[in-house]
């Protein structure tokens, strides 16, 4: 064990900031390392980004140079691996045994997706038992963003997946354009919540804390992390489009009299983009939705299913985010996905409502809903009729054998 990490400490939360080149990331990151919320934060700067900070001019002539804040934030430039930093740095930046940061904000050049970085964090042991995403922050540039979504499927990946949306020139933006680009992304991820800092300027507590769990906090904000009431209004607005059916789980849908799942949610059925002629409007490919399950799910079966379809469709989960009720289990469970990767799942100390239903938040690319819903429905269902098949053998079994 490493001795700046006690035992038992909580994870450190970790943000990452990304966003297509000139979104704004310089200017924003500039104002947030002076505020005395990022006290205690380390700052890692990806030096093959685009990013250069107004205290960091001289960071090219070393490997590594770490500069500290008068809010007492520190910043730190990388050449190397990301993953080496992380596990270098609760000794490198310590003293007398004592880590000197309780945050870590990591900006990551915004020509690529940000998934490789989320993933590891989550299957690294040593990383994973000592960091946790907090959130991912993308910079959005409200006079360019149309144009940039619709050009870089790489830009749509990052808003698809953020926690926090920032539109940055919105004093730059005429008003029908900030009200489209905003419309968009709210369809690309619902959950998101979207910011507008002023003049690159925003309050780094908007930011931080974007996960589920907050510092001083005993009682996690599922509410607010899931955000399944923006899904909700997403499929609201699409009703008009097609028919909106609920998925009640009777025999006919796959579904057992136990109620493995009895999973209702409203299918967003496929409609007419009002940009379908736009051959580069890729978002026309991400999905976003929140299934709701009323009954108990069995662990098992759940974890199974849940490994089928990441394993045949992993790449095109963008995201999962989730709280289960399980059978056998008091308390919910939480389950957060980047594709094929998970975190370790987390049992909370109680229910945050009196709402026991599962909900699970997708977004993915080119994985409709009903593909989802099938895949489980079939899993569930054959379940059951390899569970009944095993029933009736062992009553066979128990019976008296005949003269």
């Amino acid at each position: 064990m490493n001795p700046s990490v006690p035992a038992g400490a909580a994870p450190i939360p970790v943000s990452l900031l990304t966003g297509f080149l000139g979104s704004g990331k310089t200017t924003l990151l500039n104002h947030l390392i002076t505020q005395p919320e990022m006290k205690d934060t380390l700052v890692i700067i990806n030096e093959f980004g685009e990013i250069g900070l107004d205290h960091l001019l001289v960071a090219h002539s070393q490997e590594e140079t770490i500069v500290e804040m008068s809010s007492g934030c520190l910043c730190c430039t990388i050449r190397g691996d990301l993953k080496k930093t992380l596990k270098d740095i609760t000794w490198r930046f310590a003293e007398g045994g004592q880590r000197k940061f309780n945050r870590v904000v990591i900006e990551t050049t915004g020509l690529a997706s940000p998934t490789p970085i989320l993933h590891t964090l989550m299957t690294d042991p040593f990383i994973s038992e000592r960091y946790r995403l907090d959130g991912v922050i993308v910079t959005v540039d409200a006079v360019n963003g149309m144009s940039t979504l619709d050009n870089h499927p790489e830009a749509v990946q990052q808003a698809a997946v953020a926690d926090r949306l920032l539109l940055t020139k919105t004093d730059l933006a005429d008003a029908a354009t900030l009200s489209a680009l905003q419309a968009r992304l709210r369809t690309l991820n619902p959950g998101a919540r979207q910011l507008q800092p002023q003049v690159g300027q925003i309050a780094a507590g908007e930011l931080l804390d974007a996960g589920l769990f907050k510092p001083g906090e005993k009682m996690p904000d599922v509410a607010r992390w899931l955000n399944e009431e923006a899904f909700a209004e997403k499929a609201a607005q699409h009703h008009h489009h097609g028919q909106d059916h609920h998925h009640h789980g009777h025999h006919d849908h796959g579904h057992d009299d136990h109620g493995h799942a009895h999973a209702h949610a409203h299918h967003e059925h496929e409609h007419e983009h009002d940009h379908a002629h736009d051959v580069n409007r890729h978002d026309d490919h991400i999905r976003a939705f929140c299934f709701t399950f009323d009954e108990p799910i069995d662990p098992v079966l759940f974890d199974e299913w849940l490994s089928l379809l990441v394993g045949f469709k992993g790449p095109n989960i963008l995201r999962i985010k989730g709280i289960l009720n399980l059978k056998g289990e008091e308390l919910p469970t939480v389950i957060h996905g980047v594709q094929h990767i998970f975190h370790p799942t987390a049992t909370l100390p109680q229910w945050p409502s009196q709402d026991r239903r599962s909900r699970i938040v997708f977004i993915t690319r080119d994985v409709e809903r009903a593909t989802i819903e099938r895949s489980f429905d079939a899993f569930m269902q054959a379940q059951q009729i390899e569970r009944e098949a095993r029933e009736a053998q062992q009553k066979r079994n128990a019976a008296p054998a005949a003269y």
